[in-house]
């Protein structure tokens, strides 16, 4: 990788910490304290959060849960791009921004060099920690590409020279934010979300590019947010957060198929696609209960036999 010395080896499933800012839901601190519990006791070591998830939640959650823990054992990461600042205190974050808590605190977009420093001393306040493996710039497509990456990037990679960060790293579901993130050359890592999977893999490319350079890939989004989450998906099935059309319904349903001819659950087959790629380090799943984390170790653990790629091939449902 381009700079950094981070082990990101820590096995091929990670933790997310969406669940646990209360996405679309409340989720109570002992359940969330449960979730990384469970998947520390499975022997997970990466653990993924941003001051987006739960307007911060997310952060302190996931620091209460690791103290105590060797520090040298596991790997963190967070994102800036957003900072917290003071919100209305009159409602929840639901409609805004997905996740079911307070609005005494908002979003405000700041890719800037003091912007990117104050987020992440923030979201060290909230860890409890005193620095990251990995620190993303979060969704620069979404305010301005270009500028997002000329300001934030340098900015990380002073932060990876100070020991603050051990990695850089830009996380988002467009390829094109990614694609130019790696040409910048100062990216360690991409978060790569929903768009390598195995319904759809428009960052093939990009993938294959990112082992050329010695940029690692973490995955996330394997299910493309639950249509490849159960064993057979039905009309109600999510895509990208939102109900999935019927042709995607009935492609996924094709794949699963083919997975049970071959004895494989669909969410094992999703879980195992991404990391056919050697540039695929770690998939990081979310969680909001001790049962989904086992659930989701024991899918990733699961055999899925090369012929099933082949049939899909056949099928002309997976690309060769």
């Amino acid at each position: 990788m381009n700079g950094t010395t981070v082990d990101l080896d820590r096995g091929p499933f990670w933790f997310g910490g969406a669940g646990i800012g209360n996405l679309l839901r409340p989720v109570s601190d002992d359940d969330a304290r449960a979730a990384v519990d469970a998947a520390w006791d499975a022997g997970v070591r990466g653990y993924d959060t941003a001051p987006h998830y739960g307007l911060g939640l997310s952060e302190r959650r996931l620091g209460a849960a690791l103290a105590g823990r060797p520090r040298s054992d596991y790997l963190v990461s967070t994102k800036v791009g957003r900072l917290l600042v003071p919100g209305r205190g009159d409602g929840d974050d639901l409609e805004p921004g997905g996740f079911a808590v307070p609005n005494d605190l908002v979003r405000q977009w700041d890719p800037s060099p003091s912007g990117v420093r104050r987020s992440l001393d923030e979201s060290l306040g909230r860890l409890g920690l005193d620095h990251v493996d990995i620190a993303y710039l979060h969704d620069p497509d979404v305010y301005s590409l270009p500028d997002g990456l000329t300001q934030a990037l340098p900015t990380l990679a002073e932060l990876r020279d100070e020991g603050v960060v051990r990695a850089v790293g830009v996380g988002s579901n467009s390829v094109e934010a990614l694609d130019a993130a790696v040409s910048t050359g100062l990216c360690d890592v991409v978060m790569l979300a929903g768009r390598y999977t195995l319904l759809e893999q428009p960052a093939a490319a990009l993938v294959a590019r990112c082992e050329e350079l010695g940029v690692a890939v973490v995955a996330v989004g394997v299910y493309n947010s639950g249509l490849l989450g159960v064993d057979r998906p039905g009309a109600g099935a999510t895509y990208d957060y939102a109900t999935a059309p019927g042709s995607l319904v009935e492609r996924a349903n094709a794949i699963a198929d083919v997975c049970e001819r071959h004895g494989v659950t669909l969410p094992e087959a999703a879980l195992a696609f991404p990391r056919r790629a050697a540039a695929v380090r770690a998939i990081a799943l979310g969680a909001q209960s001790a049962d989904q984390v086992r659930s989701n170790v024991s899918r990733t653990a699961a055999g899925v036999p090369e012929a099933l790629w082949d049939d899909l091939c056949a099928a002309g449902l997976l690309a060769d």
